[in-house]
């Protein structure tokens, strides 16, 4: 199938399997609503999934690991070969994301779709890195379409595996700044106002940022209305990858919960292309990043979790899938007002 054929056959979720968890929460002897986003996200997820038996005791970190050119104009404090280090350490558990992942019993699949150089990591390499937006476009049409179908086809493998519920990850230094220029042209705001530190830049350093990304919007002229032209020229593989992730859940019908700034720019540009995907995603977590209130404020969405988090790794989609098991947990097992003879709470008007 091409893209367009997948974009058209994502369906909305399923709104009476929404209904029937509401009523389920609603019988559940407690106090109405009073477990808050934590209901709110149960009742998604039956609606994703279209039923109100709602299960996720399958859950996968998927993090897309890919380069990006812009990094010679110095827009990060490290050098691009640390994408790939820190990359293979997600394999021998050695990032945060990873520790955290095994202690919660997430399954992590890292995947190369265009580090700049080959590694252990699996390969779906697109190609090997983006080129230098401050120069000309990051990618091909070509290579965009295939980055976005890559997140879609690892979304359909999971799914054949039995998973319940994906988070979304990258890795790959300078993709603040590709998420920055993403969401500044996507959004129609100024470069300043939606560009922060990073991984710890200096003010000069953020100055340095901002410029680069100014110059690279004005060289490569994306239209805000076409978003696979937006990641195709000011974009890098990761974002493409995890805005198809989002397209493949809401194709898949799969839960996707996103991290933090990154994760978001690319479900935006998703979003974009489809706004039916928006109903299939769940916020983990406010980044500490500037332009992720604005992105949510965009897309109608609050995050859960306020941590003042600013990794990346999908380490706070990860922080918050446990706290959503619990909350499936009660969900489950909860007796109701009847099964204790009390009389229902009645819903305020």
């Amino acid at each position: 199938m091409t893209l367009e054929e997948i974009i058209q056959e994502i369906k909305p979720v399923d709104v009476h399997a929404m209904e029937q968890a509401g009523r389920k929460w609603n019988s559940i002897a407690k106090p109405l609503h009073s477990l808050g986003k934590l209901e709110e996200n149960i009742i998604r997820i039956a609606g994703i999934s279209r039923t109100a038996n709602v299960r996720i005791d399958r859950k996968a970190l998927i993090v897309m690991c890919a380069d990006n050119g812009v990094v010679e104009e110095g827009v990060t404090q490290t050098g691009q070969e640390v994408t790939a280090i820190v990359s293979e350490n997600f394999l021998d558990c050695n990032t945060s994301a990873a520790i955290m992942c095994k202690k919660a019993g997430v399954d992590l699949f890292p995947i190369d779709i265009g580090m700049a150089r080959d590694t252990r990591v699996p390969d779906y390499k697109v190609a090997y890195g983006t080129r230098n937006i401050f120069k000309g476009p990051a990618m091909t049409e070509g290579e965009v379409r295939q980055a976005v179908m890559t997140g879609i086809e690892v979304v359909r493998q999971r799914a054949a595996e039995g998973y319940q519920i994906l988070a979304m990850g990258e890795m790959g230094i300078g993709n603040t700044t590709t998420s920055s220029a993403v969401a500044a042209v996507l959004l129609g705001c100024p470069v300043e106002a939606i560009t922060g530190r990073g991984a710890g830049l200096t003010g000069e350093g953020l100055r340095r940022k901002i410029e680069v990304i100014k110059k690279a919007i004005e060289l490569n002229k994306p239209d805000a209305r076409m978003p696979l032209e937006v990641l195709q020229k000011v974009g890098g593989f990761d974002l493409a990858g995890l805005a198809g992730m989002c397209l493949g859940c809401a194709y898949y019908q799969i839960p996707v919960v996103l991290d933090g700034f990154i994760s978001a720019a690319a479900a935006l540009a998703a979003v974009r292309m489809c706004p039916q995907a928006r109903e299939y995603m769940i916020v983990s977590h406010i980044s500490k990043e500037p332009g992720m209130g604005m992105i949510l404020e965009d897309l109608g969405m609050t995050a859960s979790l306020t941590c003042d988090m600013c990794l990346g790794e999908g380490t706070g989609a990860v922080a918050y899938l446990p706290v959503l098991e619990m909350a499936a947990e009660v969900y489950q097992r909860m007796s109701t007002f009847s099964d204790n003879h009390i009389e229902e709470y009645e819903e305020l008007v």
